[in-house]
């Protein structure tokens, strides 16, 4: 089973030709209000995988809380842990260029309520996956990582967004994915090796855990104290690269829950990572257990 730790936003999306500069104003083509937050995306992207997920978290008490959780609801996230808080509904200030690329602004919102007691402790065991990003107040993440880690639990953390993390932290993880923004973020203080393959190694033989950099159009790198890896992404369409990330590690995480190697559960995350790119919005683009695995086969 994964249990998701984190945020729950609403995405506030606007499709531009370009992105604007600073102090620029510019008109947009076209406007949405989708589900998103990175905790809320990686847990439909687990549950789209074929894993059986729970999502713990906080929404607000506003008009934005029932469309934050309803695509959650309707794909079969457990939502026992979401509690509804005296604050307003995290949201997310989207803005995707022709390209597919993006700039975002997230104002937390509930999601600064979420605290580690959130989860209980028969939660936590042997066959326990638990996934946090950092979308959530940081003492949280670093409480539930270290109880998780103490019951047997294994931990997959996102790294996202990007922020420099102490080595008690650190030292609780036994997967983490970062892309090449996080990498570097997390390797200066940390005194690592910038460059995503050689930070993946460094991160692996210090702290004895699997680590993996993603690297948009170009795949992923990953090391384990054993070995080395690389994948290349397939070629698609471009249309929206918004929760391709978050597509990628609920990948990841559903295959590592069903028991599949590293390699082989992170090829599973690079191909459901490139399919998100084929459609528009967060959640709305991620990708189907069957659909992931016949794309997978071919990297």
């Amino acid at each position: 089973m994964i249990v998701v730790v984190g945020s729950i936003n609403v995405d506030l999306v606007a499709q531009v030709a370009r992105l604007p500069r600073a102090g620029e104003t510019i008109a947009g083509r076209t406007f949405a209000t989708d589900p998103g937050g990175k905790g809320a995306n990686q847990a439909l992207a687990a549950r789209r995988a074929g894993a059986d997920v729970a999502l713990f978290g906080a929404i607000g008490n506003d008009a934005f809380a029932a469309p934050a959780v309803a695509l959650l609801r309707a794909g079969g996230v457990d939502l026992r842990g979401v509690r509804t808080v005296d604050a307003r509904t995290g949201v997310a200030l989207i803005h995707v260029d022709a390209a597919g690329e993006n700039t975002i602004t997230v104002i937390a919102g509930a999601n600064a309520a979420v605290t580690a007691d959130m989860l209980p402790d028969a939660l936590l065991g042997p066959t326990t996956l638990v996934l946090m990003p950092l979308e959530i107040p940081l003492a949280a993440v670093a409480a539930v990582a270290s109880r998780a880690r103490a019951a047997g639990a294994r931990v997959l953390l996102n790294a996202a967004p990007a922020m420099a993390l102490d080595a008690a932290m650190l030292s609780h993880v036994d997967v983490l994915v970062v892309n090449e923004h996080e990498a570097a973020v997390l390797a200066a203080p940390l005194g690592l090796p910038a460059d995503p393959a050689e930070f993946c190694a460094a991160m692996a033989a210090r702290f004895g855990h699997a680590a993996i950099a993603t690297l948009g159009a170009r795949g992923a790198v990953a090391a384990t104290g054993a070995a080395r890896i690389a994948l290349r992404s397939p070629r698609v369409d471009v249309v929206d690269t918004v929760g391709a990330g978050d597509a990628l590690t609920g990948a990841l995480a559903a295959a590592l829950d069903r028991g599949l190697a590293l390699r082989d559960a992170l090829r599973e995350g690079v191909a459901a990572g490139a399919l998100a790119c084929t459609r528009r919005g967060a959640q709305a683009s991620l990708p189907e257990r069957g659909d992931i695995a016949r794309l997978a086969a071919t990297i």
